[in-house]
């Protein structure tokens, strides 16, 4: 089974060149009001709607090290909340930031080993 997160939008072509160009996103489908976003096995859909966007949640991206996650940190310093720090309760290395319309953006490496 495949899915997809939607989420309204009150700037979508903004948010989406944010996620293309500054998180590596691609577009995977464009529909009328619509734009489906792709990241290895995360899609991502953003939705035009009236009023306040929808911003619930957290958008969790992982990466394989340590290092990998530092070198998102300062490419992404402008929209970082926080410094990367060890998350003993999961086990996790990680920092928060923000996209243009405030959704929480969570940047990740698991210090353990994953199922497969």
């Amino acid at each position: 089974m495949s899915g997809i997160v939607f989420f309204r939008s009150a700037a979508r072509e903004r948010v989406v060149e944010f996620y293309v160009d500054r998180l590596g996103f691609e577009v995977w489908l464009r529909q009328d009001g619509c734009t489906v976003l792709r990241h290895d096995d995360l899609k991502l859909g953003f939705c035009d709607a009236d009023g306040d966007p929808e911003t619930e949640g957290v958008v969790t991206l992982y990466y394989d090290t340590r290092e990998a996650v530092d070198r998102r940190r300062e490419e992404l310093a402008d929209v970082a909340v926080d410094d990367p720090r060890v998350n003993e309760r999961y086990d996790i290395y990680q920092f928060f930031g923000e996209d243009p319309e405030g959704r929480t953006l969570e940047f990740q490496a698991f210090l353990h080993d994953l199922p497969e």
